[in-house]
């Protein structure tokens, strides 16, 4: 056992806190048995001095304990497409309109999101948007997921204990390891990932941290123009875990046959103009936003194993568009919410 002054003279000292000291650590800072000044302190320390693989997979583990979970009794094709935000890029919601393509292809995709931070529209706000209820229980989801092929996991209602913390994250107003522990702590335990993160460095380290896990197939991305997705501007960094073997490489639009374009036109403003550029997608418009759907819908296919590669994931979800199956998919995911009273 570490005590949470020794924990932060560890992060003064550029040392690492090992992996069952961060378990001690993380379970006292989410029950709120450390002074906020306390928990401000080791998180700012932790932030300084570059948070290794064994405490972030410590911390998450922790979270994962804590979290209100989903059961779901077949995850052979569940996915999580998922980022950690923060990359500045104020694009629409590229892994939210992924998901109904990749769930119109034939996975099973449990999304697990919150509220913009970094970005002009989180994935609930455009789903709220779009008029799908988020605010469901934890067993509404699962009937959601098993009814629709998608369930959307609101934070705040799977991740209770954050209340603890969360009023220090607001006042400290920087990024902590708080944000890259929500994608790593899907409540339906999706064994595959498709990861977008903020950093290049953290390309490898998540990937090592999902591996420790128990994934199964993940691929942790970088834009190299700054995107928390697969970028159609610039190659995207890949660390990728399968078959428990992690390897990294960069991939390129042009490897899938893919033009290279700006994605100055994929910003946005608001939740609206979000959804307004998601239902251009769904309905086939051509254009920048759909290759880059279709590129981020097909990988996820790949990661979910519906598909042996991500080119022909890409093929699945050009077909899924193209036949307005995707589109029919958000219809039918919006019509259940509906039907459904928290």
């Amino acid at each position: 056992m570490i005590t949470p002054q020794e924990a932060l003279q560890r992060t003064i000292e550029h040392r690492e806190i090992f992996y069952d000291e961060m378990l001690d650590l993380m379970r006292q800072i989410m029950r709120g048995e450390l002074s906020p000044l306390m928990t401000a302190a080791i998180l700012t320390g932790l932030r300084v001095k570059k948070e290794t693989v064994g405490e972030i997979t410590a911390a998450a583990q922790v979270m994962r304990e804590m979290a209100t979970r989903i059961e779901v009794a077949d995850k052979a094709n569940l996915v999580d497409i998922v980022g950690t935000g923060g990359d500045g890029a104020h694009t629409f919601n590229i892994s939210t309109t992924s998901m109904f393509v990749t769930a119109a292809a034939g996975a099973k995709v449990a999304k697990h999101g919150n509220r913009g931070v970094s970005s002009k529209s989180g994935a609930a706000d455009v789903l709220e948007s779009l008029g799908v209820n988020i605010q469901l229980t934890p067993a509404q989801v699962g009937e959601c997921l098993a009814a629709t092929g998608i369930g959307f996991m609101f934070a705040p209602t799977h991740h209770t204990a954050m209340k603890n913390v969360a009023p220090v994250r607001r006042e400290m107003g920087v990024r902590t390891i708080f944000n890259i522990l929500g994608p790593l702590t899907n409540p339906a335990g999706a064994p595959n990932t498709l990861l977008g993160v903020f950093h290049p460095d953290l390309v490898g380290i998540l990937v090592r941290v999902m591996e420790r896990l128990g994934a199964q197939h993940v691929l942790v991305v970088y834009g190299k123009d700054g995107m928390d997705e697969i970028s159609l501007g610039a190659a995207t960094m890949v660390g990728e875990l399968k078959d428990g073997v992690v390897r990294e490489c960069e991939i390129h639009p042009e490897d899938f046959g893919l033009q290279m374009v700006s994605n100055r036109s994929l910003r946005v403003g608001s939740a609206d103009e979000s959804k307004e550029m998601l239902y251009s997608v769904l309905a086939n418009t051509e254009g920048a936003a759909r290759e880059i759907v279709l590129l981020n819908a097909g990988t996820a296919l790949y990661v979910a194993n519906r598909a042996e590669s991500i080119a022909d994931g890409i093929a699945l979800a050009r077909e899924a568009v193209a036949s307005g199956a995707a589109r029919a998919k958000l219809d039918e995911f919006v019509r259940f919410t509906q039907g459904l009273s928290a």
